[in-house]
């Protein structure tokens, strides 16, 4: 197999895109494998239990345990089954804002699990 399952999306740079909404088509081929949406999906779940469990328990390390909950998941989802590199190391906004809006659209039935 090569490094990347979707190589005329690699040629594309997360870099150019101006706004989020030309971005998040973009941002959802590069999820088009299952697996990785739901990793990604239990990494963004995990991380809001740890923001409300550092909430609750006043305790800023759950805060570093989410994003290590958020990444993780996520990256092992790209490097693992999606076969390419996070948009989050070039467009590191607009891959948190999709990364949330797919999560938005997962549970609303847009996307599937």
């Amino acid at each position: 197999m090569t490094a990347t399952a979707h190589p005329a999306a690699e040629a594309v740079d997360p870099r150019s895109f101006t706004s989020f909404a030309a971005f998040y088509p973009f941002y959802l081929k590069e999820h088009s494998n299952r697996t990785c949406r739901r990793l990604h999906f239990l990494g963004s779940s995990l991380a809001l239990l740890c923001l409300g469990t550092a909430l609750f328990t006043a305790n800023a390390w759950w805060l570093l345990a989410g994003l290590l909950c958020g990444y993780g998941f996520a990256w092992l989802g790209h490097f693992g089954f999606e076969h390419n590199r996070p948009a989050s190391f070039k467009r590191p906004l607009y891959s948190f804002l999709g990364d949330w809006a797919m999560y938005r659209d997962i549970w609303m039935g847009k996307i599937p699990f």
